[in-house]
């Protein structure tokens, strides 16, 4: 069973393909212990390899992932890749949990005006939703 995180999409995620010669900056859609999907504007094959970057993580979040699904979508396609070994998707956990503290410290701006710098905001969402965060089993 999956557990993905769901949320507008507003994480911008990079991603290139070698093959392809494509660079592209686009934003996430979803992301769970082993993989995550995003918008493209370019059609990527199942099984292609690409690299995945995150950059508004320090450190930056990369890591290769194969694509594992590209449906269009409108004018647009989207793209699930699975990552390719246990420390990208042990990695891609801690991405998650950054993702939901992004978004706690937005709404509570939002909600409340309060204006939380990134540690504050972690605290406070450690302290409220931590122990309800979804847990993942690992699989071989």
């Amino acid at each position: 069973m999956r557990k993905f995180i769901r949320h507008p999409s507003d994480i911008p995620i990079e991603f290139s393909i070698e093959e392809l010669a494509v660079n592209d900056r686009e934003y996430l859609k979803d992301i769970s212990f082993g993989g995550l999907s995003f918008r493209s504007k370019t059609a990527v094959g199942e099984g292609a390899v690409i690299l995945i970057k995150i950059p508004f993580l320090k450190p930056e979040f990369q890591s290769r992932a194969i694509v594992k699904w590209c449906r269009e979508h409108g004018d647009a396609y989207d793209v699930g890749v699975a990552f390719d070994d246990q420390e990208a998707a042990f990695k891609a956990r801690m991405v998650e949990q950054i993702c939901y503290i992004e978004h706690y410290k937005r709404e509570v701006y939002e909600k409340e005006g309060r204006i939380l710098t990134g540690e504050e905001a972690a605290i406070e969402w450690i302290k409220r939703y931590a122990a309800s965060f979804p847990e993942v089993e690992a699989t071989d």
